[in-house]
């Protein structure tokens, strides 16, 4: 059979694939998401939470850029929290539990309604090329689907392998295949693939949990919301639980560790450093008494829960044994028993900063096929390969977010630069630039980008620049309007000058936070009152300005150097003067820039200078 042809074609349909696709749609692109089931788009396989520390940031820049996630997210939310808040606002971030079923319900409608997105319920088999570029792929089925540029967003369905203790199952998802022939497709392009794996813990059923026993963890009030776009009515919450294991649950895993696939060696592949197992916890932290769990509904229409803190791959009799010691569990029924699941992916080296091959033109990788982890940095690549797709059919420069303008930036820049050896999470702290990295800001920094590849609808810009203006006239007010000692008086054990000040003054005062702040903001800016997000915008301007502004100065030197472009055939080994591992892992890696060139594990200031003194007389003499 052979399918139409299409601009695009995806290959995979979570998170990365449909932010590909859609974005792809929103700049006059046709594209065929080729995955096994249709009614599985951007499925949870894991935890239905979407943000936390770092991921959130993601989620808003995504929004910011058009992107759907943080709409399914707002959506379909049963809880919504925000955290960090005792720190600054460089690292609050949002979190929102979801309902697993609604939140994929949610995607699949919005991906149905898109005109220019088909999508193909079948297995890519085969990358079909000419003369080093894509021309198509052919799937397991025998289909021959024609296209201009492909997006490869495999999740953990590439040479997909689960494991419960000693058993194997070859799924890329429980009770789902995996994609075999795809792994021998690109071997034979020349791709480098190595293994990694995941892990997820037993689902369980909330009619059986002893609630009494563990500790609520409710939502915030108000809620906070992912997407500028989302009006959501207050509704009651759903709460989460905490509680602990115990040291029968210890015993227990400790005594037949060796039956877990980690342990006895079935399985070698490296796993993700800040999400381990409870067996890994306990044999690493072999001092620690207990360890959280926290107990998250799946959804309002489902009983199941999901104890996360508890992933696993011991086999089914020790997870039933183990789990019932924890605390509120003890009658506890297993809904569906936890695993480990090991699959392919192609080092990050092998790709350019705009998601491209270097092998294969007009071939894209998104997600875990590149060595991340979680849904929102997989939707984020997603979201770029998608842009940098159409302007590659457009013969368009690339779309290249650095370092210093998003968390998106800083995790492609991460997995280009440096080697991938376990599955890749993105935090606040790999950001060295996040004072000017906001949540709040996101829309400021994508805004233009937003506007340039028409990934946005007018109204929602224009109402953006109204935003940014309010915010002005609000930055403006906190500098003109004095406070008097009535206003500060509530503020005295805070503050050790009770003089008369400007809003601005009190602002920047080290023990008035922007909360405490807040009554007497809404009070001197009454137009705002019922505007909380200008005056939180104008008071992280105003607290911060100082900082910001110098993080600018080092931001502009940044800049500098990644201006720097290096040509795609630079011949590095030509260059003299270079240490050989130097010129070796410049060869391998291919920076685009010296800046990037720079951040490279194992090259130093003195590399970076003869690579800059070699490629100003390639440039001159070009």
């Amino acid at each position: 059979m052979t399918y139409k042809d299409f601009d695009i074609v995806i290959i995979g349909g979570g998170h990365a694939g449909v932010e590909a696709a859609l974005a792809a749609s929103r700049m006059g692109k046709t594209s065929a998401i080729v995955t096994m089931d249709a009614k599985k788009l951007a499925l949870m396989s894991c935890n239905p939470a979407i943000g936390g520390i770092g991921k959130s940031h993601v989620v808003k820049e995504i929004d910011a850029l058009g992107g759907i996630m943080g709409m399914a997210a707002d959506a379909s939310g049963i809880q919504f929290r925000r955290l960090n808040l005792s720190r600054g606002p460089a690292v609050w971030s949002t979190r929102v539990q979801c309902d697993r079923r609604y939140y994929n319900d949610y995607v699949v409608e919005h991906v149905s309604g898109e005109a220019r997105i088909e999508v193909i319920e079948d297995l890519a088999g085969e990358i079909l090329t000419e003369n080093g570029r894509v021309k198509g792929i052919r799937t397991e089925s025998g289909a021959l689907i024609q296209c201009g540029a492909i997006i490869v967003a495999t999740g953990t369905f590439l040479g997909g392998l689960i494991h419960i203790g000693e058993k194997k199952i070859k799924a890329g998802r429980f009770g789902e295949n995996a994609a075999y022939k795809l792994s021998d497709s690109f071997r034979e392009l020349g791709f480098e693939i190595s293994r990694l794996k995941t892990g997820t813990p037993p689902r369980l059923n909330g009619d059986s949990i002893d609630w009494d026993k563990c500790q609520i963890q409710p939502g915030d009030e108000p809620m906070p919301l992912f997407s500028h776009q989302t009006k959501r009515d207050a509704f009651k919450q759903t709460p989460c639980y905490l509680t602990y294991t115990t040291a029968k649950t210890k015993e227990i895993i400790l005594e037949n560790i060796k039956r877990s696939p980690i342990f006895s060696g079935q399985l070698n592949s490296a796993g993700p450093r800040y999400c381990p197992s409870i067996e890994d916890k306990f044999y690493r932290f072999v001092d620690k008494p207990r360890h959280q769990l926290f107990l998250e509904p799946e959804g309002n229409g489902t009983s199941e829960v999901y104890p996360n803190g508890f992933s696993t791959s011991l086999p089914e009799d020790v997870q039933a044994a183990a789990i019932k010691t924890v605390t509120g569990l003890e009658q506890v029924e297993i809904t569906r028993p936890g695993y480990a699941v090991e699959y392919d992916y192609c080092p990050a080296r092998q790709i350019k900063a705009n998601l491209e091959t270097h092998l294969v033109k007009g071939l894209f990788f998104a997600g875990q096929i590149n060595g991340t982890s979680g849904y929102e940095e997989a939707a984020g690549q997603g979201l770029m390969a998608g842009i940098n797709a159409v302007l590659h059919l457009e013969k368009e420069p690339p779309f290249i977010l650095d370092r210093s303008e998003g968390y998106i930036g800083v995790m492609i820049d991460d997995l280009t630069t440096r080697s991938t050896t376990e599955p890749y999470r993105l935090f606040t702290s790999r950001a060295e630039y996040r004072l000017s990295m906001r949540e709040d800001n996101a829309r400021d920094r994508m805004a233009d980008y937003a506007r340039k590849y028409n990934l946005l609808p007018k109204a929602v810009l224009n109402s953006f620049r109204e935003l940014q203006s309010k915010t002005e006239t609000a930055i403006l007010s906190f500098k003109k309007v004095r406070l008097a000692a009535v206003d500060l008086g509530k503020y005295a054990n805070e503050l050790n000058n009770m003089n008369s000040m400007t809003l601005e003054h009190f602002l920047k005062q080290p023990q008035i936070s922007i909360e405490k702040a807040m009554p007497l903001l809404v009070l001197h800016n009454s137009e705002f009152a019922d505007q909380p997000e200008v005056l939180e915008r104008a008071a992280i301007i105003i607290r911060y300005q100082g900082y910001i502004e110098k993080q600018q100065r080092e931001i502009n030197k940044f800049k500098k150097l990644e201006h720097e472009t290096i040509p795609e055939d630079f011949v590095f080994q030509a260059i003299t003067g270079l240490k050989q591992e130097a010129t070796e892992k410049f060869q391998r890696f291919r920076p685009d820039s010296l800046g990037q060139a720079s951040r490279m594990e194992g090259i130093t200031p003195g590399d970076v200078a003869v690579l800059s003194v070699h490629l100003k007389r390639h440039k001159a003499t070009a």
